[in-house]
């Protein structure tokens, strides 16, 4: 496996009918989906949900996403998706994705989401000390 960062969750996946085309390969748009269940996943494992965390004012809006496919995931395989954070700003943070097959033998994709943090009105807003401990806890 690669160097990840610390900590770290893992979430897994049995790929439905609907996340595929018609050759019964995973759709390309539907990786995004995989990480955004991933990432809830990853607060989820420190304590706090992802509600809970807007219940505090914080918002997470993704900035950018990027993903890179290496071999396809198909209907009904079990995938395994990883998730840390690898970059903090100021008002921002970096989650990093790993989807392996079922086994993690074999990489299937990687990818990131980058977060802005903001308040309710969508000023941005340091990230708060709280939710960094929480995160790198």
């Amino acid at each position: 496996m690669t160097d990840f960062p610390a900590p770290e969750t893992w979430l897994a996946h049995r790929v439905s009918y609907g996340e595929t085309d018609t050759m019964g390969v995973v759709y390309y748009a539907e990786y995004l989906h995989f990480f955004e269940r991933a990432r809830s996943e990853f607060i989820r494992a420190r304590g706090m949900s992802y509600a809970q965390v807007e219940e505090k004012d914080i918002m997470l809006p993704v900035r950018e996403a990027a993903c890179r496919y290496r071999r396809p995931a198909r209907f009904d395989d079990l995938v395994r998706i990883r998730t840390g954070i690898s970059q903090w700003g100021r008002a921002s943070l970096t989650f990093v994705y790993e989807i392996w097959n079922e086994d993690k033998t074999v990489l299937l994709c990687t990818g990131s989401t980058q977060h802005a943090c903001v308040n309710r009105t969508g000023r941005p807003v340091s990230v708060p000390d709280w939710l960094r401990a929480l995160f790198t806890a």
